[in-house]
This record gives structure tokens, C-alpha cells and sequence, in this order.
């Protein structure tokens, strides 16, 4: 596991390098050939560059899926109602035998002392 994420963290500098060798008008690196009879030219240089970004960009995406299915591949299967839990509310009561003036003064207010 920990030799996926090396490897992931060494792709991601390497398709930063490889980005930023690039020009987005078409330049980059193959700016500095101008001959086209030269061997490596503009045109070559251009599409190891792209050719080298697809690559690096597909291999991340895969070590990163394959990452992830390892983690989460020793995870249990929770359902969302499982972990809502219900009110303690102390001992269960038949809500038949509740005594509903409970704790209510019923005394008269005429015989309520002043």
C-alpha cells in the first residue's frame, strides 16, 4: 500500500514537469528546435510531450482507483439506519397503566392555601 502511494506521488511530480514543459500555444520545449530537418524535432517533441501526459495522467488515474479499492476493501457494509439511535428514555412502560395527572396538583384552586 504504501509503495502504490510512492509510486502516485512520483507520477504526479513527473506529470507537473511534463505539463509545464509545455507551451499552450504550441511551443514548449520544441520551441527551441526550429529546423524541421533536425531529428527530434518540433513536431516530435511536441507529441512525446502529449503522448507522455495521457500516459502519466491514465497510470495516476489507475494507481488511484487501485489505491482506493485496496482501502476500502476491508470495510464493512453500514446502512444509515443502523447507526440512528433511539432515545433512552429509562424503563419501557405500557403507555395503558400511565397515570396521565401524574405529577399534576389537582387540588382545587378554592382549597389552595393563599
Amino acid at each position: 500500500m504504501v509503495a502504490i502511494s510512492i509510486i502516485i506521488v512520483i507520477i504526479c511530480a513527473l506529470l507537473a514537469l511534463v505539463v509545464l514543459a509545455q507551451n499552450p500555444k504550441g511551443g514548449g520545449l520544441a520551441a527551441g528546435f526550429t529546423g524541421a530537418q533536425q531529428i527530434g524535432g518540433v513536431q516530435r517533441t511536441a507529441d512525446f510531450l502529449e503522448k507522455g501526459t495521457w500516459t502519466l495522467a491514465g497510470s495516476l488515474m489507475v494507481l488511484c482507483l487501485v489505491s482506493a479499492g485496496l482501502q476500502g476493501g476491508d470495510a464493512q457494509e453500514v446502512d444509515a439506519f443502523d447507526t440512528i439511535e433511539t432515545p433512552v428514555t429509562g424503563e419501557d412502560v405500557d403507555p395503558s397503566q400511565v397515570d396521565p395527572n401524574a405529577g399534576v396538583d389537582t387540588t382545587p384552586a378554592a382549597e389552595l392555601p393563599e
